[in-house]
């Protein structure tokens, strides 16, 4: 079972259990991961699960797809690594994936 981390702005870390299958907005949920709130249940219709993708797996991960780069026109403070937990797809390529949360959701 893959292995997330996710850092928030404080700097505190929690690694928790990801099903492969699942998103990494599922698993931040189901673990009361702070500052993810995920309001739309993964339909990509709101910005509420952005995360920053740590340096080291943003080529693993991949680039946002069009219709999720049009839904983080409305997500606060984007950088180049802003994704949408949403849209990423635990598997076991993606065990030990190290995402940061924002501040703030949109």
């Amino acid at each position: 079972m893959p292995i997330i981390t996710y850092i928030d702005s404080t700097g505190a870390a929690r690694s928790v259990n990801a099903a492969s299958g699942s998103t990494v907005m599922e698993t931040a949920v189901r673990n009361a991961i702070p500052e993810i709130v995920g309001e739309c249940g993964g339909a990509c219709a709101c910005a509420t699960c952005h995360v920053y993708v740590d340096d080291m797996w943003v080529d693993i991960v991949g680039e946002p797809v069009d219709m999720e780069e049009d839904m983080l026109d409305f997500a606060l403070d984007v950088r180049p690594n802003s994704r949408l937990s949403c849209q990423i797809r635990v598997s076991d390529a993606l065990d030990g994936l190290v995402v940061h949360t924002p501040e703030r959701q949109a």
